[in-house]
């Protein structure tokens, strides 16, 4: 990795970092320059995540963090400011899967998916909106979803918890914007994830159910996690300075309509 790039002395924290985007936005962060905290509850991947970063010749650090406890969000941004004297930028991408109609929605289900979701969103900036006003400004990225944007069957409580982040970044770009404080949001739609690997898999036919989101997507064929990383690396970096509060959709051309 080189040490010299976009991000070179900025410090970063990304949440979800074990695995998918989350890693492959670390992984470009470090690549570019910058000193990444991987936060994420997997134990087993996440410490693999930071080591592999050092073998290409950046800095990382694994910090075993649950987003929905807010004593996990502060010892996070501390242990991160303690590390590398600050934060510069936040990357609120952990997040869950999952859903039912919503006449056949247990509540569990819905409290898990919106407390991961939307309130690991709210719990992560209000820990590192001092710690990033303190270094003079920075940016938080939040990982969205199209299913914020179009509705579909069976995703109440995603789209739910994904529109609500939209709102709230909106809300974080005019209360940072004083402060120097930058907030922007990722719409991907179906991404080739370890997550997205586990939806299909649980279908009848997974290769068939695979086929059908690459149908549904003009540029004809779903994300990958190196398309989300440099779109956020982009909103993250200074190229986006005088760019705060969108939702910038990442689709292949499905909210423009069929092909």
């Amino acid at each position: 990795m080189s040490a010299e790039g976009r991000f070179t002395g900025k410090v970063a924290i990304v949440t979800g970092a074990a695995s998918g985007i989350g890693r492959a936005v670390a992984e470009r962060l470090a690549r570019e320059g910058a000193r990444v905290l991987i936060a994420d509850r997997d134990a087993d991947n996440g410490p693999d995540v930071a080591a592999g970063i050092h073998a290409a010749g950046g800095e990382a650090a694994y910090l075993p963090a649950d987003v929905t406890r807010y004593d996990d969000c502060r010892r996070m941004v501390d242990e991160t400011a303690s590390r590398w004297g600050g934060l510069d930028l936040l990357v609120n991408n952990a997040g869950v899967g999952g859903g039912a109609p919503v006449a056949a929605l247990e509540e569990e289900a819905w409290d898990h998916i919106l407390d991961v979701n939307l309130k690991g969103v709210y719990l992560c900036s209000r820990a590192g909106l001092p710690a990033l006003a303190a270094r003079g400004g920075g940016a938080i990225l939040n990982v969205a979803s199209i299913a914020g944007l179009i509705a579909a069957p069976a995703m109440g409580a995603y789209a739910a918890s994904k529109a609500g982040v939209m709102q709230l970044t909106k809300v974080l770009a005019l209360e940072g914007a004083r402060q120097n404080i930058r907030a922007n949001a990722l719409c991907p739609i179906w991404v080739d994830t370890p997550m997205v690997r586990r939806y299909v898999g649980r279908a009848p036919d997974p290769e068939q159910t695979f086929q059908g989101l690459k149908a549904r997507i003009p540029l004809g064929r779903i994300g990958t996690v190196d398309d989300v990383a440099a779109a956020a690396l982009f909103l993250l970096s200074d190229e986006a300075s005088f760019i705060t509060g969108v939702a910038l959709p990442l689709d292949g051309g499905a909210l423009c309509g069929s092909a």
